[in-house]
Parts: C-alpha cells; sequence; structure tokens
C-alpha cells in the first residue's frame, strides 16, 4: 500500500469522478475505510477512467487489488477497453499472461 504522501488525490477526482461530487477527504475515507461497496467502486473508477493507472491502483492492499481484479465483471459499454486496462493491471501487478494481442511480442 502506499504511503498517504503518495497518493494525488486531486488527479483521482479529476479523472475518475467527473461525474460525481465527492471531496479528496471522501476518496481517503473509503481508502482507509473497511467498505468493501466503496473500495470496488473506487477500484472501478480507477480501472476505467485514471491516467496514472499503476500508480493509482498501488492504493490498495495487494490483497484487495487481486480480489478486485479476479472477481471485476467486463462491462458490455466499453468491453474492449475495460479488459485492456484490467488485463494491464493483472500484468503488471500479478504477472499474469498478457491477453492483448497489439502488444505481444511478435516471436
Amino acid at each position: 500500500m502506499f504511503e498517504e504522501d503518495d497518493i494525488h488525490y486531486a488527479r483521482i477526482k479529476k479523472d475518475c469522478f467527473w461525474d460525481l461530487s465527492i471531496s479528496e477527504a471522501d476518496i481517503d475515507d473509503i481508502i482507509k475505510g473497511n467498505d468493501e461497496r466503496k473500495k470496488r467502486m473506487l477500484f472501478e473508477k480507477i480501472l476505467l477512467n485514471s491516467t496514472a493507472l499503476f500508480k493509482d491502483l498501488q492504493i490498495f492492499k495487494k490483497e484487495e487489488l487481486e480480489q478486485f481484479l479476479n472477481s471485476y465483471k467486463i462491462p458490455e459499454f466499453n468491453a474492449e477497453y475495460a479488459f485492456k486496462r484490467k488485463n494491464l493491471a493483472e500484468v503488471y501487478f500479478f504477472n499474469k499472461p498478457l491477453l492483448i494481442d497489439e502488444l505481444k511480442w511478435i516471436a
């Protein structure tokens, strides 16, 4: 988990919560709290919207992040985009296979 000074609340708010009224303190409360539903919502907002995906996903404990990634359901609306972002996070944090053809090395 990140040190609190490393969390860029303003960027997370700008990138991920442009559609909701939420304060930086609210984001901090979610991160530090035990409400899994709110943490999952924050995870999904970061996964789909963050301009610093890997940095921002590091705010979660490793076990939480793995659970959120494993249980994340790809939405129909932007399925290809969401699939790629999810797979990039899985590769980066958990060394899972890269499934995005255009990013694979050609042998």
